[in-house]
């Protein structure tokens, strides 16, 4: 009778009886996420990883008071591995009866991942039960058809974000020699600016280095900065700030007439808030004539909430970047630089904008407006270049997605919905792409996570989380998903197109980390008092 035997193949799993565990493993520990290899009668196996096992007591013979240990596992079928050495994911067809059973070796469960062409092998994890076997993706897949990391508070999101962008950053093809910045081009929306330790060398974008004109805002984010739309008034104001703007837009355009008269209320042209200030005030204090003497006109004194909002946003000093002079003194072609990479004279690959700074009422309308200015650059780079070529692809990365791209949500939150979701269903034909990080996926619009093809799920608390990234993967591979509130920091399961199958990793660490590690309180408790100086903490805010 052989050590190990195949007693029972379902559709999603194979059980396998084994009398001496030791003699089946030479001495190998084995356990729970080791792989298999279960042969069949047409000299090729199956491969397949050991997802639970049990213990059964059976008698040495009949009548006999003695028992021996026979010990039952459960394996979850992978797929065929040919006599070539071929893999081929799927395993619904193992020839009947199977002949015996093997512990993989190193090298077989290494050539089940080595499937990946090597030119397209993007490497940033290993298998989180087998440290020495290299788990790569396709990183053409992986990054053309969006990304989501998701996992609770201290799971490793950002440092795995982090090793991801530092392992694209570092790609370089002997073919063109040497160089010192290859082609990526990589946009983090940083709000707790956490990523400025991890790349020395991006160029940062703090809220006093930003410049973000509020001419080129849309209506729609127009109006969630200027228009409260609960008030009584508010279809006036709407009214009243479309044609200040669009008279202020061909006041100040400098072209021909011809085109003066094209300019529309979204056009990306300059006006001045002033423009619209006066107007609103001109409106809000109107005489017209009436049948004997002048009378007030029909919105006279209808528009003193929207004259105070105005003058607030246009004095406040926290918006400079968005509504002070450098806002209106730069030129679109210098907004695209900045983000894009092609500042002059310091070029760089990452961009980090530094959202914390932003105050949390602009936060929405400041993550739109980027991501629609660089949803329409990729838009016209194709567009203008010979042969609709994509020659410098964007990853955005959107830290903390659940704070700005909410399931539903009030309406402040739309501008950046919509941006969003406008990249997640149409970025990839030209070039730009999301990835997602929140540690509530639950909570993110359905459309843009329906989009993302790869996901990097981390531990996850939630059962509502839990139950969603169980969604996103086949029902014969579920229990995978079991072990996610139990993974440790770095930890995840990795899914989607880009992977060769889905797996239980352990992403590499970044190198240098992001300064979002866990505060050691004990350590800085435990110090004798250290006193504050409280002065530039103040002057930093009051600023």
């Amino acid at each position: 009778m052989p050590n190990a035997e195949v007693v029972g193949v379902y559709p999603d799993r194979v059980k396998i009886s084994v009398n001496n565990i030791k003699e089946l493993s030479e001495g190998e520990p084995l356990k729970v996420g080791s792989y298999l290899r279960v042969f069949d009668s047409a000299s090729c196996s199956i491969i397949a990883i050991i997802e639970n096992f049990s213990i059964e007591l059976k008698s040495n013979s009949e009548g006999s008071s003695q028992y021996e240990r026979v010990y039952i596992l459960e394996a979850l079928p992978l797929g065929f591995l040919d006599a070539d050495g071929n893999f081929e994911r799927g395993g619904g067809s193992i020839a009947i009866p199977p002949k015996s059973v093997e512990v993989a070796t190193r090298s077989e469960v290494q050539r089940v991942y080595d499937t990946v062409p090597d030119e397209k092998k993007f490497l940033f994890a290993q298998l989180a039960h087998e440290r020495h076997v290299d788990v790569p993706v396709d990183g053409d897949k992986f990054f053309n058809r969006h990304l989501a990391i998701v996992g609770s508070t201290g799971s490793g999101k950002s440092h795995a974000m982090a090793r991801i962008i530092q392992t694209a950053t570092g790609m370089r093809d002997s073919r063109h020699g040497d160089y010192r910045l290859n082609n990526t081009h990589i946009v983090v929306f940083d709000i707790h600016r956490e990523y400025q330790t991890a790349f020395p060398e991006a160029r940062f974008l703090h809220v006093e280095d930003l410049t973000l004109p509020y001419w080129m805002l849309n209506s729609e984010e127009l109006q969630d900065l200027l228009i409260e739309s609960r008030e009584e008034q508010s279809h006036n104001q709407v009214a009243v700030l479309k044609r200040a703007v669009t008279d202020s837009r061909r006041t100040h355009y400098a072209g021909d007439g011809k085109n003066r008269e094209r300019i529309h209320y979204d056009s990306p042209v300059f006006f001045d808030i002033g423009d619209v200030l006066a107007a609103a005030r001109a409106k809000n204090s109107e005489m017209v004539e009436g049948a004997r003497q002048a009378k007030q006109g029909p919105l006279h004194g209808k528009l003193d909430n929207f004259i105070t909002r105005l003058e607030n946003r246009f004095n406040d000093r926290r918006l400079d970047f968005l509504m002070g002079e450098r806002a209106k003194k730069t030129t679109l072609e210098d907004t695209l630089r900045q983000f894009t990479g092609y500042t002059n004279g310091s070029n760089s690959n990452v961009t980090v904008i530094d959202l914390s700074g932003v105050p949390f009422e602009v936060l929405s309308i400041t993550v739109s407006l980027i991501s629609r200015l660089l949803f329409d650059y990729a838009y016209y780079y194709k567009k203008t270049h010979p042969e609709a070529r994509t020659d410098t692809p964007v990853l955005v990365v959107y830290e903390e997605a659940h704070k700005y791209v909410p399931k539903g949500g009030p309406a402040r939150y739309n501008a950046a919905r919509t941006a969003i979701e406008r990249i997640a269903k149409e970025g990839r034909k030209y070039g730009i792409t999301a990835a997602i990080v929140s540690q509530r996926p639950s909570e993110i619009s359905e459309t843009i996570f329906s989009q993302c093809s790869n996901f990097i799920a981390m531990r996850l608390t939630n059962p509502e989380d839990q139950n969603y990234v169980k969604r996103l993967i086949p029902d014969s591979l579920g229990p995978l998903t079991q072990s996610l509130p139990m993974l440790s920091s770095g930890e995840a399961l990795l899914i989607g197109d880009a992977a060769v199958m889905p797996s239980l990793v352990r992403l590499e660490e970044a190198s240098p980390v992001p300064s979002s590690s866990d505060v050691r309180y004990l350590q800085e408790w435990v110090r004798p008092w250290h006193d504050v100086i409280f002065e530039p903490i103040v002057a930093d805010w009051e600023r």
